[in-house]
């Protein structure tokens, strides 16, 4: 439960190229597509789809400040922002009729391999960050007699991201099917107009709990 689907595919006979690695690309390609549609065509005067894509910029750029101050989450916001992105695409994938059903397609947050890849990138980044701010901080902040307490306590906040984020996308995917079978019609609907408010939930509490860690590093 939980683990990856079957490789539908084998590079090198090494390389597994499962539902959730076709998902993660075709995510990755829509993203790129609109932000190269974004870019190129800006306007003084936007219209509906730049205004959209504005608003949601400005409101990273002010979740993210409110808990790193204005400056750090401009610095920070490139990493922060395309985490929250992915998530949220991959998030909303899961509501797409089919996808998990079809075996090309599948959740990539309904697999802990796939969470638990995004915390370790989210875990390094916060590290190397906290180096790149203050090296000296950084070593002293594991100077304690508790060091063995913290080193723990470091390893388990990607752990816990990962398995919070999967176990809530699971569970999700997991009541719909449930319905779906008990009552085809009129409850799935229902679940699905909850999850497009549940699926961004998840996807800002993630980024949010990042920064947080984040945070704790750099303050100083």
């Amino acid at each position: 439960m939980g683990e990856a689907s079957e490789p539908l595919v084998k590079i090198f006979g090494v390389l597994d190229i499962s539902a959730e690695v076709v998902t993660m690309f075709a995510i990755l390609v829509i993203v790129a597509a609109i932000s190269l549609v974004v870019t190129r065509n800006l306007k003084e005067r936007p219209g509906r789809f730049q205004n959209l894509i504005e608003w949601g910029v400005e409101y990273l750029d002010g979740f993210f400040s409110d808990i790193l101050g204005k400056e750090r989450a401009r610095k920070y916001i490139p990493f922060l922002g395309s985490l929250f992105i992915f998530i949220l695409f991959a998030n909303y994938s899961g509501l797409i009729p089919g996808v998990g059903i079809f075996k090309y397609l599948k959740a990539p947050t309904s697999s802990l391999s796939v969470t638990l890849g995004l915390s370790l990138c989210a875990f390094l980044f916060i590290q190397i960050s906290a180096v790149r701010a203050g090296a000296k901080h950084y070593i002293k902040h594991f100077l304690t007699p508790i060091v063995p307490l913290l080193l723990l306590d470091e390893l388990i906040k990607p752990a816990s991201l990962a398995l919070r984020l999967f176990g809530n996308i699971f569970g999700e995917e997991t009541v719909m099917e449930n319905l779906y079978h008990i009552l085809p019609i009129g409850a799935p609907m229902i679940m699905m107009a909850l999850s497009i408010i549940f699926c961004a939930i998840q996807a800002m509490v993630y980024t949010m709990l990042t920064a947080s860690y984040l945070q704790e590093f750099i303050e100083d």
